[in-house]
C-alpha cells in the first residue's frame, strides 16, 4: 500500500473474507437475478404474443409483425442502455446508495405493469408492454454500474474478482428462473385447460385463458426485486465513495467500523490530501484521463459490444435455432400453452447445462487465472464453436446430430459465461478511478447493450431464410442461420483481439490499478490488534 493510502481502504483491501461480503453478493446479486429474469422471459412469450393477438387464419399460427417483434425484444434493451449511462453518472454524482433503491423501485413496478394492458386489442396491449419495459430496462440498467462498483468497493483485493462475478452470476439463476417458472405456469395451465394443436382447431388451439400466462411469467420477476429493497437500503455507502469522492473521513471511519467489526480513526488530513493530488483531479473528458485509462476504456467498451452482439442474438432467438434444427416440433403441431411448455423446456435445458455453470466455472477460478486469461479463452472457445456450428450447418438439422448440435451450442454459452460475459462486467469496476467509477463501468456496459441491440434488431432478420417461401410471414429473406452463425463467429472473434487493450487487474488494490493515492510513497504495513473486544488498526 502507498504511504497515501487511507487505512479504512487498506482495511477493506486485506480483510478476510467474512459475512458482510456475502450479504453484499446476495443483496446485489438478487437485483441481477431480477435483471436476467426480466430481459431474458420476454423471448419465452414472444410466439404466445403472436398466437393471441395476431392470428390471421393461416396454414402457421399468427407471429407478432417484424416491426413488434423487434420492439417487444429491443425496447427493454434500450431502456436500459439509456439507465446504464444516466445512472452510472448519477451513481458518481449522488452516491451508489442513494441510486441503488430507485434502480430497484423501478424494476418492481415496471414488472408489474409488463404484464397489465390498457386494452383488448393487439396495439394497445403491445404499446403498454414497450412502455413499460423501456422502463424496467431504464432501471436495470442502473444496476450494472451500481451493482459492480459497490461489490468491487466493499471487497478485498485477494477475492474482489470471485465476489463481483458472483454478482453477476447470479444472472444465470435469474435466466434458469424464467425458464422454470415458464414451465410451472404453462404445465399448470395446459393440464387445467385442454386444447388442440393449431392443425387440428385454429381458433380453438389458442384458449382464452391463455392470456394469463404471459402475465403472470413476466410480472413474477417484481418478486425477487420487491424482497431485497429493504436489505439495500440498510447497506451503507461505500468508503471509497464516502472518503476519495464525498471528502468524509469521518464518516467513511463509521460506516466501515461497523461493517468490519474493527476500530478505524478518521483520516481527515490525509483525505484532503488526496483531494488536491494531481490523479484525483482530472475529469471524464481530459487528456490526463487519455493518458491514463482511454485506451482501457476503448478496450472495456469495444469488447462488452461485440460480446453483447453473439450473447444477446444467441439467447433472445434460442427458439428460432431450435425451431430452425428441429429440436422443436413446427407451431402447427402444438397449441398455444404445449408451445410455451417445450420453448421454456429447451431453455432451461441450455441454462441448466450451460449458462450456470459457465458463470460459477469463472467465479471460482477468476483470481486464480486472472481477467485477461479468462476473457481471451471464453472469446477463443466461442469462435471455435460458432463456426463448428456454422461451417457443417446442415449436419446437425438431421434428426439424428439434433443432440450434438444442443451440446456444441450449450458449450457456445459455457465459454460466454465462463468468458468475456463475466469478466466484460468484472474490469470496468476495477480499473477506473473512483469518482469516475461508475460512470466509465456505465459507458462499457452501454455499450455492450448497443452490442445487445444490433444483435437483436439484427439477428431477428439476418437468421431468416434464403427461401422466400420459408421466411416468417412479414419479413424480407435474410442469410439463413448457418451465414448468422458465420457472422457471430467473426464478431467472437475481434472480440479475442480487442482484449489486447485491457489490463489484467487481478490480485491488485483498486488504488494501485488506478493510479490513486500513490504520490510519496512509503510502503505501511496494517496490522489488526485486539483491544476491549474489539480490533484496532494500527
Amino acid at each position: 500500500m502507498a504511504g497515501n493510502q487511507l487505512r479504512v481502504l487498506d482495511a477493506l483491501d486485506v480483510a478476510k473474507t467474512q459475512w458482510y461480503h456475502f450479504t453484499a453478493i446476495v443483496i446485489a446479486g438478487m437485483g441481477f437475478f431480477t435483471d436476467a429474469y426480466d430481459l431474458f422471459s420476454i423471448s419465452l412469450v414472444t410466439k404466445l404474443l403472436g398466437r393471441l393477438y395476431y392470428y390471421n387464419g393461416g396454414p402457421k399460427p399468427g407471429t407478432l409483425p417484424p416491426n413488434v417483434a423487434a420492439a417487444v425484444n429491443g425496447v427493454a434493451l434500450c431502456g436500459t442502455l439509456a439507465g446504464q449511462l444516466f445512472f452510472g453518472w448519477l451513481g458518481d454524482k449522488m452516491g451508489r446508495k442513494r441510486v441503488y433503491g430507485i434502480t430497484l423501485i423501478l424494476m418492481v413496478v415496471c414488472s408489474l405493469g409488463s404484464g397489465l394492458s390498457f386494452s383488448d386489442e393487439a396495439k394497445g396491449v403491445m404499446a403498454t408492454l414497450c412502455f413499460f419495459r423501456f422502463w424496467l430496462g431504464f432501471g436495470i440498467g442502473g444496476d450494472y454500474p451500481l451493482s459492480a462498483t459497490i461489490m468491487s468497493e466493499y471487497a478485498n483485493k485477494r477475492t474482489r474478482g470471485a465476489f463481483i462475478a458472483a454478482v453477476f452470476a447470479m444472472q444465470g439463476f435469474g435466466i434458469l428462473a424464467g425458464g422454470i417458472v415458464a414451465l410451472i405456469v404453462s404445465a399448470a395451465f395446459d393440464h387445467a385447460f385442454k386444447a388442440p394443436t393449431y392443425a387440428e382447431d385454429k381458433i380453438g388451439s389458442t384458449v382464452r385463458q391463455a392470456d394469463y400466462i404471459w402475465r403472470i411469467i413476466l410480472m413474477f420477476g417484481a418478486l425477487p426485486a420487491a424482497m431485497t429493497y429493504y436489505w439495500r437500503m440498510k447497506m451503507p455507502e461505500t468508503a471509497r465513495y464516502t472518503a476519495l469522492v464525498a471528502k468524509n473521513a469521518k464518516q467513511a471511519a463509521v460506516d466501515m467500523s461497523r461493517v468490519l467489526q474493527v476500530d478505524l480513526q478518521a483520516e481527515e488530513d490525509k483525505v484532503e490530501k488526496i483531494a488536491h493530488s494531481e490523479s484525483s483531479n482530472f475529469g471524464l473528458f481530459s487528456k490526463e484521463f487519455a493518458r491514463r485509462h482511454g485506451l482501457h476504456l476503448v478496450g472495456t467498451t469495444t469488447t462488452w459490444f461485440l460480446l453483447d452482439i453473439a450473447y444477446y442474438s444467441s439467447n433472445l432467438f434460442q427458439k428460432d435455432i431450435f425451431t430452425a434444427i428441429g429440436w422443436l416440433p413446427p407451431a402447427a403441431k402444438m397449441n398455444a400453452i404445449h408451445e410455451v411448455y417445450r420453448i421454456a423446456r429447451a431453455q432451461t435445458l441450455i441454462a441448466l447445462c450451460g449458462t450456470v455453470p459457465g458463470y460459477w466455472f469463472t467465479v471460482a477460478l477468476i483470481d486464480r487465472l486472472g481477467r485477461f486469461f479468462i476473457q481471451i479463452m471464453g472469446f477463443f472457445f466461442m469462435t471455435v464453436f460458432m463456426f463448428a456450428l456454422a461451417i457443417p450447418y446442415n449436419h446437425w438439422t438431421l434428426k439424428a446430430n439434433r443432440i450434438g448440435f444442443v451440446v456444441m451450442y450449450s458449450l457456445t454459452f459455457f465459454f460466454a459465461n465462463f468468458g468475456p460475459n463475466a469478466t466484460t462486467f468484472v474490469v470496468p469496476a476495477e480499473i477506473f478511478p473512483a469518482r469516475l467509477r461508475s460512470t466509465c463501468h456505465g459507458i462499457s456496459a452501454a455499450a455492450g447493450k448497443a452490442g445487445a441491440i444490433v444483435g437483436a434488431f439484427g439477428f431477428l432478420y439476418a437468421s431468416q431464410s434464403k427461401d422466400p417461401t420459408k421466411t416468417d410471414p412479414g419479413y424480407p429473406t435474410g442469410i439463413g442461420v448457418k451465414n448468422s452463425l458465420i457472422m457471430l463467429g467473426v464478431v467472437n472473434f475481434f472480440g479475442m483481439v480487442f482484449t489486447l487493450m485491457v489490463p489484467e487487474s487481478k490480485g491488485k488494490s483498486l488504488e494501485e490499478l488506478t493510479g490513486e493515492n500513490d504520490e510519496g510513497a512509503d510502503e505501511v504495513e496494517i496490522h489488526a490488534v485486539p483491544v476491549s473486544g474489539r480490533r484496532v488498526l494500527v
